[in-house]
C-alpha cells in the first residue's frame, strides 16, 4: 500500500516550556496528520542526548528523554502542581535553549517526584521489574552527576568504572534517591510514550522511529557492557566510527561511536541486540536503521585521530545478525538507511534481507539523469524523501545550487523559482513509484536554511528548530489530503 508521512522530530513540536514534549501538541500534530491523509510520523531517535545535544549520541539505547515530558499533563493528572509562569519562556520560540530547557524541566519534575512518587511505589517497582535496563541506567546517570557529569572513563574511582560489586553496591545505597528519581522519570516518559502511540495507532498513524547503529561512548550501554565493544581495559575505545571523505565533509566524519566486537556478539547469539530491538519494536510501528551499511562493512578509524581521513574499511556481521533478529524479533518492518558508500556487499546484503532503502530528491540533480536518487531511479522497495535531518531544506538547497543544478531541477520537475522548488519536490516524490513518501515539515511549510536541523560534522548549533505555533492550518491540512488522494496514498 502507498502511503505517506512526515518527519518531525519531538523537540520540534511548539509545546510550552521551550521544547517539543508528549503533551496536547504532539496529539495536534497527530490530528492534523490523520486529516490530511498521513499514515507515518516518523521522528528522530528520543533518548537522552548526550554530547552536543545530538540524538545519535543518546546516554541509553533503551531510556527516553526526560525533556520530552509533558509537564502540563503531569498536572492535569494531578501528579505534580506549578502555575504557568513557572514553566520556561524563550526569547526565541523556533530555537531550544537545551541549556536552560533543562535547568526549568528537571526542576519540574524533581517537585512531581516530591510530590507524587510515594504515591506510586508499586507502579515503580513493577516497571523496575519489567525493565531490567533501567535500574544500570538510572545508577549510571546517578553516579555521572555524582562526579560532576564528567565522561564515566574518567570517574576518580576505578572501581565503579569497571562495576565491581562492591562499588554497585556503595553507589546504589548512596544514591538511593537519585537512583530513583531518574526511574521515576523513565517511568513517566513511557507512560506518556505509549499513550501517545496508542492515540496515533488508533487514528491509522504509524510511529516511524529512528535508531542509530552505534551507542554513545560516555553511556549506560557502553559502561554496562563493555565487552561488546572495543574498548581498552580503561574502558576507552581503540577504533572508533565514522565515515570518510563524502559528500557531507572533505575529512570524513569523525562520530567517537566505539565499534562493536561482532565475533564476541556472534559467540553470543547477539543477545544485546536482540533485546535492543525487541525494545525498538515495542516503542516504534517502523523502525529505521541509521547506517545500515556499518552491518556489511564499517569504517574504523584509531581512536584520537585528528580526522576520518586514515580510516579502514572492516567486515561486518552480515547476514547472520540479521538472521538471528528475524527468529528472535519476527515482524518488525525495518527500513534500513543505505546513504554514502554503498558497495556491493551493502547491496547483497540489502538484497537478502529484503528491506526498503533510502532515496533523498535534493541528492538528485548534481548531474544528470544517472544519479541513484534522480526520481526517474527509484523503485516501489523505497522510502523516498525530499531531504533528512542531515541536509538542507529544499528552500535552502535551491537558493544555495548551483545555476545548472538548479535550472536542471527545475526543468525535470516542472518549476522556475527556488521558492516554487518545496512544492515541486512534494508532488514530484508523492506521485513517483515509491511506497512510501515522507516530507520533513519544514519543506511542506517552504522554509528555508534557518530550519534546518543538522549539519553533518560539526558541534553546536544543531538539533535547535521549533515549529511556530499556528502554521497547522486548515488550508494546509486540504492541501496535502488533496494531494494524497491524488497519488493514491495514505
Amino acid at each position: 500500500m502507498r502511503s505517506s508521512g512526515v518527519l518531525l522530530h519531538i523537540s520540534s513540536l511548539p509545546s510550552p516550556g521551550g521544547i517539543g514534549c508528549l503533551g496536547a501538541e504532539a496529539y495536534e500534530f497527530a490530528d492534523f496528520l490523520q486529516a490530511s491523509g498521513f499514515t507515518i510520523w516518523q521522528v528522530l531517535p528520543v533518548g537522552p542526548t548526550g554530547y552536543g545535544e545530538s540524538p545519535y549520541q543518546s546516554t541509553s539505547v533503551f531510556a527516553g528523554n526526560p525533556l520530552f515530558i509533558s509537564c502540563r499533563t503531569l498536572r492535569d493528572e494531578g501528579l505534580l502542581t506549578y502555575q504557568d509562569e513557572e514553566e520556561f519562556v524563550p526569547a526565541d520560540p523556533e530555537k531550544v535553549d537545551y541549556e536552560a530547557v533543562r535547568k526549568n524541566k528537571m526542576m519540574l519534575l524533581r517537585r512531581c517526584f516530591a510530590e507524587s512518587a510515594g504515591n506510586m511505589k508499586n507502579q515503580l517497582d513493577f516497571f523496575r521489574a519489567d525493565h531490567p535496563w533501567v535500574t544500570d541506567f538510572a545508577l549510571f546517570t546517578a553516579v555521572k552527576e555524582h562526579f560532576g557529569g564528567i565522561m564515566f572513563s574518567t570517574w576518580p574511582d576505578s572501581e565503579i568504572i569497571r562495576r565491581t560489586p562492591a562499588a554497585i553496591a556503595k553507589y546504589s545505597e548512596m544514591l538511593k534517591d537519585e537512583i530513583q528519581f531518574h526511574i521515576f522519570c523513565q517511568y513517566l516518559f513511557r507512560r506518556q510514550w505509549f499513550a501517545l502511540k496508542e492515540y496515533c495507532n488508533a487514528r491509522d498513524i504509524r510511529i516511524f522511529g529512528d535508531m542509530p547503529i552505534y551507542v554513545a561512548e560516555d553511556s549506560a550501554d557502553t559502561w554496562t557492557h563493555p565487552k561488546i565493544f572495543q574498548l581498552n581495559r580503561n574502558r576507552i575505545p581503540k577504533r572508533v566510527a565514522g565515515v570518510p571523505p563524502d559528500y557531507f565533509s572533505e575529512k570524513g566524519q569523525l562520530w567517537g561511536n566505539p565499534l562493536y566486537r561482532w565475533t564476541y556478539l556472534r559467540l553470543h547469539h547477539y543477545d544485546w541486540w536482540v533485546a535492543r530491538m525487541k525494545g525498538m519494536a515495542e516503542m516504534y510501528d517502523i523502525i529505521r536503521i541509521d547506517h545500515f551499511i556499518g552491518f556489511a562493512n564499517y569504517y574504523s578509524v584509531r581512536h584520537g585521530a585528528p580526522d576520518a581521513v586514515k580510516g579502514k574499511w572492516v567486515i561486518g556481521p552480515g547476514k547472520h545478525l540479521f538472521k538471528a533478529l528475524n527468529d528472535q524479533v519476527p515482524g518488525i518492518q525495518i527500513i534500513a538507511e543505505d546513504l554514502g558508500c554503498v558497495n556491493n556487499r551493502v547491496k547483497k546484503l540489502l538484497s537478502w534481507c529484503g528491506y526498503p532503502g533510502m532515496k533523498v530528491l535534493t541528492f538528485g540533480f548534481d548531474n544528470d539523469e544517472s544519479n541513484p536518487h534522480h526520481p526517474s531511479n527509484y523503485g516501489t522497495n523505497t522510502v523516498a524523501y525530499t531531504g533528512t535531518h542531515d541536509n538542507d531544506t529544499v528552500l535552502g538547497w535551491a537558493k544555495s545550487a548551483s545555476p545548472e543544478a538548479l535550472a536542471f531541477a527545475g526543468k525535470q520537475l516542472g518549476f522556475e523559482s527556488a521558492e516554487d522548488a518545496p512544492e515541486a519536490f512534494i508532488r514530484t516524490l508523492f506521485s513517483g513509484p515509491c511506497d512510501i513518501a515522507v516530507v520533513p515539515m519544514q519543506d511542506m511549510l517552504g522554509l528555508g536554511t534557518e530550519a534546518r536541523m543538522n549539519y553533518p560534522g560539526t558541534i553546536g548549533g544543531n538539533w535547535l528548530w521549533r515549529m511556530k505555533p499556528g502554521v497547522l492550518t486548515v488550508d494546509l491540512s486540504m492541501k496535502y489530503c488533496k494531494l494524497n488522494k491524488e497519488t493514491n496514498r495514505r
